[in-house]
């Protein structure tokens, strides 16, 4: 069986088992009884369990190079010019892009875009969006929500969950899955040179913690993937990412109780995904190389002292703060996602190279793959049961509420 007749079979499956929940919502209060019902009918029945299954027959089907390239999300604008959709299609067709990340641009053109991936893909496509105040940061006719660091300093974890919710809500009218955000970044008094500024929640880091968890807790019960950033906090970086390696000198009790505290609630309330910050951290790791890169942070602390499940993302790779990492690099120091290559067609190759020349062991690529697929297909399953998760347009309250 090829790969795309297994997903069907699959999802097929999968809509079986939604289908007594299907709906839509007119009030909050029905929002609420609806994701009870979610809830019990995934007490019920193992979906963890399908997700592994389904994960591992989907990989069982793949080549090295479609498995490598569910690795891979590069950037694309979002517009609707015959050049960017011949891009669109060669993504699809030549490297089997786990997904993209829509840039600037229309919501009409992203649509377009997602629609475009979903018909030639054979695994549901992420796609992914800085929304760190709303759609409207990447796309016009949104609502335009306050930056993090102009909230209201009334604003609750109530609001805030809110807030994430009505962005979920936004994301599903175009096909969107995955929100590059909260910010859990932490500012240090009197300094802005790190690049990250009014994107902060500030400079408390349990305000920071519990509006960034809240907002991500919105998102995920919206039924799209929040992925917190810029681990292990870029707030107190020395220079912006976008133009150079930053170091951020802090010893590691200072990084543990300011730094980390936001991240450690994020995982210890099972969050889905964390994105990397391309930064010198020499307090956990003394070699001078990024984060992204750092298999001592990404599978000793990430997943080993903090426990952490869920996908690991990098920052977009082109950046200049990850200048001479590859693709390959981030995924056998544990990334499972890279993000935004400058040369997505030549990072597929090193991935593939370095897969057949034994520098990235399969076992590796299998792992990363796995959990991609895994994320996916709950991914799938939320955007089923939630994909009319209500028409109550709640932005102009929540915009008035959060200034």
């Amino acid at each position: 069986m090829c790969l795309r007749q297994t997903m069907v079979v699959h999802l097929v499956c999968l809509t079986a088992l939604l289908c007594s929940c299907s709906g839509r919502y007119s009030s909050k209060s029905e929002d609420s009884i609806r994701r009870a019902e979610l809830d019990s009918v995934r007490a019920e029945h193992d979906i963890s369990a399908d997700a592994r299954i389904w994960a591992d027959s989907i990989m069982a089907c793949m080549t090295i190079e479609e498995m490598a390239g569910q690795l891979i999300m590069p950037a694309v604008y979002s517009d609707s010019t015959q050049r960017t959709l011949r891009l669109v299609r060669e993504y699809a067709t030549d490297g089997h892009v786990g997904g993209v990340v829509l840039l600037k641009g229309s919501a009409n053109a992203a649509r377009v875009i997602v629609d475009t991936l979903r018909s030639m893909l054979g695994v549901p496509p992420f796609i992914a969006i800085d929304a760190e105040w709303g759609l409207a940061m990447r796309l016009d006719g949104y609502p335009e929500f306050p930056r993090n660091g102009r909230i209201s300093a009334d604003a609750d974890e109530t609001l805030l969950f809110d807030y994430g919710y009505e962005v979920a809500r936004e994301c599903h009218e175009i096909g969107i899955n995955m929100i590059l955000g909260p910010v859990l970044d932490v500012l240090p008094g009197g300094r802005k040179s790190s690049g990250i500024g009014s994107r902060s929640y500030g400079r408390d880091p349990e305000r920071a913690a519990k509006l960034g968890v809240a907002y991500a807790k919105g998102v995920e019960s919206g039924g799209v993937i929040s992925v917190a950033k810029h681990f292990p906090g870029h707030g107190s970086a020395d220079a912006d990412s976008h133009k150079r390696l930053p170091m951020v000198a802090k010893e590691r009790e200072q990084l543990e109780a300011i730094d980390l505290l936001p991240f450690k609630e994020y995982v210890s309330n099972g969050l889905s995904a964390i994105m990397t910050g391309h930064l010198y951290v020499p307090a956990l790791e003394e070699d001078e190389i990024p984060v992204t890169v750092s298999e001592k942070i990404l599978k000793k602390y990430v997943r080993g002292e903090l426990g952490f499940n869920g996908l690991i993302l990098t920052d977009a790779i082109n950046m200049a703060g990850a200048e001479g990492c590859s693709a390959a690099d981030a995924i056998l120091a544990g990334a499972d996602i890279v993000l935004a290559p400058s040369n997505t067609e030549g990072e597929l190759r090193r991935l593939t190279d370095a897969v057949r020349m034994g520098h990235l062991p399969i076992d590796t690529l299998k792992d990363r793959v796995g959990r991609v697929l895994f994320f996916k297909y709950l991914t799938v399953i939320l955007n089923k049961g939630e994909q009319n998760i209500g028409e109550y347009d709640e932005a102009e309250r929540i915009i008035k509420l959060l200034r």
